[in-house]
């Protein structure tokens, strides 16, 4: 039988620096795992265990902050970034059960990068701190669109909000409790 041979020194300080390269490369590179919430993203929530007509309010896409919160139907924000979505879930139907909104709701989360989840959009203009394209929620008031964008600046007035819909022009006073809930 022949000797097994050994590689020679040029051989064995190449394999060292690629050792080295591949060891860099990887903890360059983050660990994106499967269905990973992330902020920017985001999530497909359903839900079961309600009302059919109930479903509606839940069920769709939700964009995730740049702070890593979504906006929920009844509970308000919830942090989900560094949240596993089983998790997240529980997290979710425990909220719905404490508030006294459902009895036994059944939540189902599928992490997205946000591509396939269409967003719907509401523009908030006029003297608000940030006008501009904000993500509209289920439930969203007009008061809360108008928060989203930043509140209005000292020459907003909130007793005076416009909104236009359907080519008509409506006047809100946001200080009436009644118009807060629009």
């Amino acid at each position: 039988m022949p000797a097994a041979s050994c590689p020679d020194s040029n051989t064995i300080i190449l394999m060292k620096i690629l050792l080295k390269y591949t060891v860099i490369l990887l903890m360059l590179c983050p660990a994106s795992l499967p269905g990973q919430i992330e902020a920017g993203g985001a999530i497909q929530i359903t839900i079961q265990g309600v009302p059919t007509g109930e479903q509606g309010r839940i069920n769709g896409g939700y964009p995730v902050s740049e702070k890593g919160f979504i906006t929920m139907w009844k509970i308000g924000a919830v942090k989900v970034v560094g949240v596993e979505t089983d998790v997240l879930a529980r997290r979710i139907e425990s909220a719905y059960m404490e508030a006294e909104i459902y009895t036994s709701p059944v939540i189902q989360i599928v992490a997205d990068s946000g591509d396939n989840i269409t967003v719907q959009m509401v523009t908030v203009g006029g003297k608000v701190r940030s006008p501009g394209p904000k993500p509209f929620r289920r439930g969203m008031t007009l008061y809360q669109a108008v928060m989203s964008a930043g509140g209005p600046t000292e020459f907003g007035a909130i007793n005076r909000i416009a909104l236009f819909r359907n080519g008509k022009r409506y006047i809100y006073d946001l200080n009436k409790g009644e118009h807060k809930l629009l």
